[in-house]
């Protein structure tokens, strides 16, 4: 394997998380990206919501139960570089919808799952999460599995692991790819040509470009905006809410006693939609009045992709040393222990 070369294209999660995995097993890697801090990874929020994934079943539920086992096993291995990583559990999954309460009760009932429970009217939390919203419509369930790893320090430490293994990280914008004698040629717009024995895509919707020729695959834009909001702590206590929770596809991480992260938008555009605020507060019926007057102390945004006409995400062996993982939409950093799993048995099978 030390004799192997292997190019990355991309350094979002999914590509350093590759990188990783591949370095441990002994390869040459090389990551190859023209501006690695504006990919859609530095907008995620991190949550894992896999084990209170209602589809038991199919490659979706497989990708994800893989995921959450092996999880715990690189957030201690990659403690050593940074200390402070770590999967903050539980995670609550909220609605103000009783036809989907109903739902989230029936999957609760019919999945006997220790880690799984319904959170009943008289739940510290849904009477701490009530009386912050000022409502008494929010009910949900709780997952002990699933929980919430911090994006950006997830990305740190990823690099001071990269860079501890001197990983080669090229600035560069690849253009064209193409085999010549029993290599892979990756060309740059500097005219420059990066020889290496197998070629990994995870440079999100700019992968489909590089493979047109070779296989016809479809992806389509959709930006996810995040908001900061700062409050007046003396109308509600932020640390009084769970960690990390979602109410009706809205997440919501307070981060201190007067500051809320709340996201993600799902816009089908390459551009964010403007006056985000009134989007990302609309998760009940009437805003409390301290919502209301919040002020946005932060505002980012990511262009994540997402398959058209087949499911996320895309992990494929073209062939000939080629391979494909992108489309991973919202769970890029969830899927990333798997798909770096199965790129790296691909690769071992690939170079027997």
């Amino acid at each position: 394997f030390q004799k192997a070369h292997i190019v990355i294209i991309g350094s979002g999660i999914i590509g350093k998380f590759n990188a990783l995995e591949l370095s441990e097993l002994g390869f040459c890697v090389t990551i190859i990206d023209p501006a690695e801090h504006k990919n859609s990874s530095n907008a995620a929020l991190g949550l894992l919501m896999g084990n209170m994934y209602q589809k038991r079943k199919g490659r979706s539920w497989e990708l994800r139960k893989q995921s959450l086992e092996l999880w715990p096993k690189w957030i201690n291995f990659l403690r050593r570089f940074n200390g402070e990583l770590n999967i903050e559990k539980p995670l609550i999954q909220l609605t103000t919808s009783e036809e989907k309460f109903k739902k989230l009760k029936q999957f609760i009932n019919e999945i006997y799952d220790q880690d799984l429970k319904i959170l009943e009217e008289d739940s510290i939390f849904i009477k701490n999460i009530n009386k912050a919203f000022q409502t008494r419509k929010i009910k949900g369930i709780i997952s002990f599995k699933d929980g919430r790893i911090n994006a950006s320090l997830l990305l740190e430490t990823l690099d001071k692991y990269l860079k501890h293994k001197k990983i080669n990280f090229l600035k560069e914008e690849i253009i064209k790819i193409r085999k010549s004698n029993n290599q892979w040629i990756s060309a740059t717009t500097n005219n420059a040509e990066i020889k290496s024995d197998m070629v990994i895509l995870c440079n999100s919707l700019k992968a489909v470009n590089l493979i047109d020729s070779i296989t016809h695959i479809k992806l389509k834009p959709v930006i996810g905006q995040a908001i900061e909001v700062k409050i007046n702590d003396a109308e509600v206590d932020l640390f009084s809410l769970p960690k990390q929770f979602n109410i009706d596809g809205i997440n919501i991480i307070p981060k201190s006693k007067n500051k809320l992260i709340i996201g993600s938008t799902d816009e089908y555009s390459t551009k964010p939609e403007k006056n985000i605020f009134e989007k990302l507060t609309n998760f009940v019926d009437k805003k409390p009045i301290w919502l209301e007057k919040a002020k946005i102390t932060k505002q980012w945004s990511g262009v994540r992709s997402k398959p058209d006409g087949e499911p996320s995400p895309i992990m494929k062996n073209l062939g000939d040393g080629l391979i494909i993982c992108t489309g991973f939409y919202k769970n890029g950093i969830l899927l990333a222990p798997t798909c770096s799993k199965w790129v790296a048995n691909e690769i071992k099978n690939y170079l027997s």
